[in-house]
C-alpha cells in the first residue's frame, strides 16, 4: 500500500478522503494549505501527492512548481477547474495526472493505482538500456535525457516516457489504448491526456500536427514516431 499527502482545505472532502484511502490501506496524511504540504513533503516520503488547487494561501499550480523543485513524488492534481489551457499547463509543470471535481473515491483509486504502478515500475532495477535513435533524435532511457539535432529537449517526466515508448518503435503505428496502456499504465482514460502530451511535444520537437516531422497522428488509428522524411535537393 501506498503513502498519501492529500493537500485539500475543504475538511469535508478531506475527511472523505482520508477515511477511504485510510480504508484502502493506505497511510495517510492531510494538510489544508500549500506551504504545509511544501514541509510534510521536505520531511516525510510519500508516494503520491493528490493536490487541490484552490488552496487559501497559494494557487496550487504554483504550489506544484515549488513541489517539483524538491521531489519527484507523483502528483495527482484535483481541480474544479475544467479550463484546457490550464490542464495543459499543469501536465507540462509536472502534474502525474488529474481529475476534475466532483469525482468518486473509486475513480481516484483507480487513478492512483495507475500512477503508483508507472512510478514503482521506473524504480525497478534494470540492466542499462541502449541509446534510442530516430533521425535527429537521440534518447537516453538512463539518464532521463534527450537529444535533437544535438541539443538537449528539456521534457516533463510523462512527456519523455511518452517520446521514449514511440522512439523504441519507430515506424510503427501504435492504438491510443496501447499508450494508455503502457504509457499511463490506464486501461481506460480520455484521449485528451494523449493530446495534450503530443502537443507539447510536438512543440518541443519543431512540429505541429499540420506539418508533421517525427510525431504522426493516424485519425481513428494510433500514433507513430519515424524519422523526417529526406526532403529532395531544389
Amino acid at each position: 500500500m501506498a503513502s498519501v499527502l492529500v493537500v485539500e482545505d475543504d475538511q469535508f472532502v478531506r475527511s472523505a478522503l482520508i477515511r477511504h484511502l485510510s480504508e484502502a490501506a493506505h497511510t495517510v496524511r492531510s494538510v489544508g494549505t500549500a506551504l504545509e504540504a511544501l514541509r510534510e513533503v521536505a520531511h516525510h516520503g510519500f508516494d503520491v501527492v493528490v493536490l487541490d488547487l484552490g488552496l487559501p494561501d497559494l494557487d496550487g499550480a504554483e504550489a506544484l512548481k515549488m513541489l517539483r523543485s524538491i521531489t519527484d513524488v507523483p502528483v495527482i492534481i484535483a481541480t474544479a477547474r475544467d479550463d484546457e489551457s490550464e490542464i495543459v499547463r499543469l501536465l507540462n509543470d509536472g502534474a502525474d495526472d488529474y481529475l476534475t471535481k466532483p469525482f468518486s473515491v473509486e475513480h481516484l483509486s483507480a487513478r492512483m493505482a495507475a500512477v503508483l504502478r508507472r512510478s514503482r515500475a521506473s524504480g525497478g532495477e534494470a540492466s542499462p538500456p541502449r541509446i534510442i535513435r530516430v533521425g535527429g533524435l537521440a534518447i537516453d532511457p538512463l539518464r532521463r535525457q534527450a537529444e535533437l539535432d544535438g541539443a538537449a529537449i528539456d521534457l516533463t517526466r510523462r512527456e519523455f516516457d511518452l517520446l521514449t515508448f514511440l522512439a523504441g518503435r519507430p515506424g510503427v503505428v501504435v492504438p491510443r489504448k496501447e499508450l494508455l496502456a503502457e504509457v499511463w499504465q490506464q486501461s481506460y482514460g480520455d484521449d485528451q491526456t494523449i493530446d495534450v502530451h503530443l502537443s507539447w511535444l510536438r512543440r518541443k520537437l519543431g512540429e505541429t500536427a499540420a506539418r508533421p516531422r517525427y510525431l504522426h497522428t493516424l485519425r481513428g488509428v494510433g500514433v507513430k514516431l519515424q524519422p523526417p522524411a529526406v526532403e529532395p535537393p531544389a
